[in-house]
C-alpha cells in the first residue's frame, strides 16, 4: 500500500471549506481545542479569567494567582461524536504553588484518532490491517509575580504527531518539535464600587513558538504549528459574600503565515507551476519569520489581516464558589474558518472536588466537529489557601 499523511486538518472546521481563501492551516491543530469544561463554557475563553488548574493551556502565569496549593485535573473531550465514537482528547493537569509569589505546572495532552482499517483491495472479506494515529504533549511552566498585580510565565513543550502510516516495507516515523510559551497576568485587589466590589483582570499569552513539524524530513512537507497570540481582560462583579459574576472578552491570531497564490508573470492566470512555485516559497519560510510576517502579509491588506482575529466573550455565575453557571460566544470569519458558536456550561465543587460539563451550539453554516458534545472536567485541589493578597 503506498504511504500517505492522514489529513488531520479535515477533522478541524479550522481548515473545511474550500470555498474559504487563504485559510491558515498548520500542523497538531489539537494544541488549540479548547480541553476543560470551564473555559469551552465561556466559548474558549481563558487568557483572563481567574486562576484554575487548566491555567497552562490559556495563561500559565495565573498559576502564581492560584488560590488552592496545590491542584490535579483531568479532562475528556469526545471528538466528532456524530460520524465516530472513538476520536477524543484527553488531558492531565497539575500545579504546585511553592510560595506566595511563584508557581509550576504540567500537563500531558493526548489526541487519539480512533482505529482506522486499512485494505489493499476494496474486497469486504480482506482482512484489514488496523492503525491507530495519535498525537500528544508534553509541557512544563514556571510562573512568578513581578509585582503585587502582575506576573508572568514561561513554558516549554515537546509535542509528537504520529500520524504517517506505514507502508509495506515500514517506512513511517512520527514528526516531532518542540515550542515555548510566554505568558503574563494582571489582576488586582478587590476594589469598592457603589453598590458592589470588583476586581480587574487582564492577560496575554504567546503560544507554541518553536520550529516546523515535518513528517519527511523533507523542506516540501514541512508544517508551522499553530503559533498563537491571545490577549483578553476581565472583570469580576462581587455582588455580596455569596454571588459573583464573571465577565471575560478574548481575541486571538495565529502567528503563521497566510498562504499566498499571487499570478507570478502577471498574465492573469495562475498556472500549476506557479502554484507549486507559491507552495515552495511559502514553504521557505522560517518559523519566526512566518511569526513576524503573519501580522502584515496577508494578500488582502490590513482588512484581510483583520478577519485572522477571531474574538469571544464569555461569561461566569458563582454562588458560594460552590455552584457556577456559564455562557460564552465564540466568532471566526467566514472566510478564514467560519467557526461560529455558541457555548453552556456548569460547574459544582464539593469540598476538595470540583466537576465542570460544558455544551456547544453551533452558528455556522460549517458544521463544528464539537457539536452535540458534552465536555467533562474534574479537578482535585490540596493544601493550604492563600489569600487575594
Amino acid at each position: 500500500m503506498r504511504k500517505f499523511l492522514l489529513l488531520f486538518v479535515c477533522l478541524f472546521a479550522l481548515t473545511i471549506a474550500k470555498a474559504q481563501e487563504n485559510v491558515i492551516t498548520t500542523a497538531v491543530p489539537f494544541l488549540l481545542i479548547s480541553a476543560d469544561a470551564r473555559s469551552a463554557g465561556m466559548a474558549d475563553n481563558g487568557v483572563a479569567s481567574s486562576a484554575d488548574s487548566y491555567s497552562q493551556q490559556w495563561n500559565p502565569a495565573k498559576y502564581a494567582f492560584a488560590i488552592d496549593k496545590t491542584g490535579f485535573s483531568i479532562s475528556y473531550t469526545p471528538y466528532l461524536t456524530d460520524l465516530v465514537n472513538d476520536i477524543s482528547l484527553g488531558q492531565l493537569n497539575y500545579y504546585n504553588r511553592i510560595n506566595e509569589r511563584s508557581a509550576f505546572a504540567g500537563s500531558f495532552r493526548f489526541f487519539g484518532l480512533g482505529d482506522i482499517e486499512l485494505r489493499e483491495t476494496g474486497d469486504p472479506n480482506e482482512i484489514p490491517r488496523v492503525v491507530s494515529p495519535s498525537e500528544f504533549a508534553f509541557d512544563g511552566s514556571y510562573s512568578l509575580k513581578l509585582s503585587e498585580k502582575f506576573s508572568m510565565a514561561v513554558g516549554a513543550r515537546f509535542i509528537n504527531s504520529n500520524l504517517k502510516v506505514a507502508s509495506d516495507v515500514g517506512d513511517a516515523s512520527s514528526a516531532s518539535s518542540f515550542a515555548v510559551d510566554v505568558a503574563g497576568f494582571f489582576q488586582t485587589e478587590e476594589l469598592s464600587f457603589s453598590d458592589f466590589n470588583g476586581r480587574w483582570r487582564a492577560g496575554f499569552n504567546l503560544q507554541n513558538l518553536g520550529p516546523k513539524m515535518s513528517y519527511d524530513n523533507t523542506q516540501s512537507s514541512t508544517n508551522f504549528l499553530p503559533a498563537n497570540m491571545k490577549l483578553g481582560g476581565g472583570f469580576d462583579f462581587i455582588l455580596d459574600d455569596y454571588n459573583k459574576v464573571a465577565l471575560n472578552v478574548e481575541v486571538s491570531k495565529l502567528l503563521v503565515p497566510t498562504p499566498q497564490d499571487p499570478d507570478l508573470n502577471g498574465d492573469g492566470t495562475i498556472t500549476t507551476e506557479e502554484r507549486n512555485q507559491n507552495n515552495e516559497n511559502y514553504q521557505s519560510i522560517g518559523w519566526f519569520s512566518g511569526v513576524l510576517e503573519s501580522f502584515s502579509d496577508a494578500p488582502g491588506g490590513f482588512s484581510e489581516e483583520l478577519k485572522e482575529v477571531t474574538y469571544s466573550a464569555g461569561a461566569e455565575y458563582l454562588y458560594q464558589d460552590s455552584f457556577a453557571l456559564r455562557a460564552g460566544y465564540f466568532h471566526e470569519n467566514p472566510d478564514k474558518g467560519a467557526r461560529q458558536f455558541f457555548s453552556l456550561g456548569a460547574g459544582f465543587r464539593y469540598s476538595a472536588i470540583k466537576v465542570d460539563v460544558s455544551y456547544l451550539f453551533s452558528t455556522s453554516k460549517v458544521r463544528n466537529p464539537l457539536e452535540n458534545t458534552l465536555r467533562f472536567s474534574l479537578t482535585f485541589n490540596f493544601g493550604d489557601k492563600y489569600d487575594e493578597y
